[in-house]
C-alpha cells in the first residue's frame, strides 16, 4: 500500500545545506529591511525572528550530522 523510498544520507545531507544557504539568505534579507525600516511591523519582526530560529534549527542539525555548514 506505502512504499516508502529509504534516502540515502547524502541526498539528505545536501538538501540540509540547500535548505541552510537559503534560509541564511532570506534571514539576511529580512534582518536587512527590518534594519533599514523607521518603525519594523510587529509582522516583519516575527518573520524575522521565525527566519532566525529556522536557520539555527538546522544549522544544529547539520552539527549533529557532523557536516560543515561553510559555504562551497
Amino acid at each position: 500500500m506505502f512504499s516508502s523510498k529509504k534516502l540515502s544520507r547524502k541526498v539528505v545531507d545536501e538538501q540540509l545545506l540547500n535548505d541552510i544557504y537559503k534560509l541564511k539568505d532570506e534571514w539576511m534579507s529580512l534582518k536587512s529591511i527590518i534594519e533599514r525600516s523607521v518603525e519594523p511591523s510587529e509582522i516583519g519582526l516575527y518573520d524575522l525572528s521565525v527566519a532566525q530560529s529556522k536557520y539555527f534549527f538546522l544549522l544544529r542539525e547539520a552539527r549533529n550530522r557532523n557536516l560543515s555548514a561553510l559555504h562551497k
